[in-house]
């Protein structure tokens, strides 16, 4: 019985490699594909990031070039000359407007231009937003500087206790000292402030005849 199931073997694993090549001619080119689009997309990818970090390193030497130019005219004129799209616009923007002082307002404009973009990351909006009122001071309404400033303190924002500095620094120019005062103090308090501008806040209050946290803390300690 052995040979007669020895051949019926051989024979049923021959229908099946029989099979197996129809098969393969019929439906290869569905694995060959697959293999391309897997090897080709790996490639790919490969390329896009290649190219991302080439235009990035071009972008950010490009910008390095302008700011080694003498005049801030020639600056702007060369850094507007730069290629830039998605969050180099962003940068572009903001390096158009550094220099307030010898063009106020092309500042503002660059400034205004990437407030606009919807497109652009909120993060490099908030931080024109700050450079806005900054830059504008009195000449921006004080109610128009409080509506865009607290448009960035809102809790979760990466610029909220700047913002916040700036709010108070409003309440100053209006006249309401006590209440500026008390805006510093919870600045002082606030754990996502910067040592500096906890400093800077401690020496303000101080300059307005007010009392730092800290201070008040070591009085009681010491009563």
């Amino acid at each position: 019985m052995s040979n007669p199931d020895s051949f019926i073997d051989e024979v049923t694993e021959e229908v099946r490699r029989d099979r197996l090549f129809a098969m393969f001619r019929k439906y290869g080119w569905i694995g060959i594909l697959a293999v391309v689009v897997v090897v080709g997309g790996a490639s790919w990818n490969e390329w896009q990031k290649a190219r991302a970090e080439a235009r990035a390193e071009a972008f950010g030497d490009a910008l390095l070039d302008a700011f080694d130019l003498g005049g801030a005219e020639e600056r702007r004129t060369a850094i507007a000359a730069i290629p830039a799209d998605g969050g180099q616009a962003a940068l572009k923007a903001l390096m158009l407007a550094s220099d307030p002082a010898e063009d106020k307002a092309a500042t503002l404009a660059a400034l205004d231009g990437l407030l606009a973009d919807s497109t652009q990351p909120q993060i490099y909006r908030d931080i024109a937003a700050l450079r806005r009122v900054v830059v504008a001071g009195a000449e921006m309404p004080l109610a128009d500087r409080r509506a865009m400033l607290q448009g960035v303190a809102v809790p979760g924002r990466p610029f909220r206790v700047m913002a916040e500095e700036q709010l108070a620094y409003l309440l100053l120019e209006e006249g309401k000292k006590d209440e500026a005062i008390a805006a510093l103090s919870a600045l002082m308090q606030d754990q996502e402030a910067p040592a500096s501008l906890r400093s800077r806040a401690g020496e303000v209050i101080t300059a307005l005849g007010g009392t730092p946290p800290a201070a008040q803390a070591a009085a009681a300690d010491q009563g």
